[in-house]
C-alpha cells in the first residue's frame, strides 16, 4: 500500500477510508488486530494525520474499528445483523456467518414457572416447565446467554447436550416444528452475572430479548429471555412505505 491518487475526484480521506476497511473486508487485518497509529498511516500513505483522523473516524462510525484512548485503534470484531429471514437455529446462523457456533449449558431443569413465563406459553400458574440456560457462542466467543422455557409435558426426559441444536431435537424427538417467533428487544445494561458470563465489563450495553416461538397451530411451545452483547449484535430494521407492506428484522437468537 503506497500514496493515494490525488489527481482522483474522490476526497483523500474516502480513499484511505476505502483501502482501509478492503483491508479489514480482506482479513488483512483481523478481529482484535491493532492498526498502525496516524503518524505511521499519515507517512504510508502520503497524507495528513488529519486526512488519517477522519478516515479512522468515518469507520469507526461504520463499525470497522474501535479506538480505545491511550491504547491506539483495533479492527472490531463482526457485528451478526441482517434483514428479514425464516426462523433459524443458533447454529444455523452462525455457519451464515462462518462461524462455529457453540454452548456451554449452564443449568437445564423441571422448575415451577413463574407469572410471566406461564402467561407468555398461555400455561396454568406455577405449571412445571422445562428451563434450559445456555451461553451461546460464537467462533468459541461467548456472544449471548439464553435462558429457553419449554412446557415440560411436552418435551418428559428432555436432556440436552452441549453440542445439539434444541430445535432438532424437538423437532425430531417430540415432533415440535417451530413455525415462527416473536422477539421484543429491550436496551439495557450487564449485571455482574451476565458480564461475567459474556466476558464483558458490568454495566456493559447489552440487548435484553423476549422471544415467544409458535407451533404451526399457534400454540406457544418456547418463551426465551436473552441477554446480547451490544458490541457484537446489531438491529436491522427493514422499512417499506406504508400500503406496500412491511418488514420488521432483527438479528436471530434461535435455538
Amino acid at each position: 500500500m503506497g500514496p493515494l491518487d490525488k489527481q482522483l475526484a474522490a476526497p483523500l480521506y474516502h480513499q484511505l477510508q476505502e483501502v482501509l476497511k478492503a483491508q479489514i473486508e480482506s482479513a488483512a487485518w483481523t478481529p482484535g488486530e491493532q492498526l498502525p497509529n496516524e503518524s505511521k498511516l499519515a507517512e504510508r500513505f502520503g497524507v495528513s494525520k488529519i486526512t488519517v483522523r477522519q478516515a479512522l473516524q468515518n469507520l469507526e462510525d461504520l463499525g470497522y474499528i474501535h479506538r480505545e484512548h491511550g491504547r491506539g485503534t483495533f479492527v472490531a470484531h463482526r457485528k451478526f445483523g441482517q434483514g428479514p429471514h425464516e426462523l433459524t437455529s443458533f447454529t444455523e446462523e452462525m455457519r451464515r456467518h462462518q462461524l462455529a457456533g457453540g454452548s456451554r449449558i449452564l443449568t437445564q431443569q423441571v422448575v415451577e414457572a413463574d407469572a410471566q413465563v406461564s402467561d407468555a406459553l398461555r400455561l396454568p400458574a406455577r405449571s412445571p416447565v422445562f428451563v434450559l440456560e445456555r451461553v451461546r457462542l460464537a467462533g468459541g466467543e461467548p456472544v449471548t446467554v439464553q435462558t429457553a422455557h419449554i412446557p415440560a409435558h411436552l418435551v418428559p426426559g428432555l436432556e440436552l447436550a452441549p453440542e445439539a441444536s434444541l430445535y432438532d431435537v424437538l423437532q425430531k424427538r417430540y415432533h415440535l416444528n417451530a413455525a415462527r417467533g416473536r422477539e421484543t428487544y429491550f436496551a439495557s445494561l450487564a449485571d455482574e452475572r451476565a458480564a461475567k458470563l459474556l466476558h464483558i465489563a458490568p454495566g456493559a450495553p447489552v440487548f435484553a430479548v423476549e422471544r415467544v416461538t409458535l407451533l404451526p397451530n399457534d400454540r406457544p411451545f418456547e418463551f426465551a429471555r436473552s441477554i446480547v452483547r451490544g458490541d457484537r449484535y446489531s438491529v436491522v430494521l427493514e422499512l417499506v412505505k406504508h400500503g406496500t407492506g412491511s418488514g420488521l428484522a432483527f438479528t436471530d437468537l434461535g435455538s
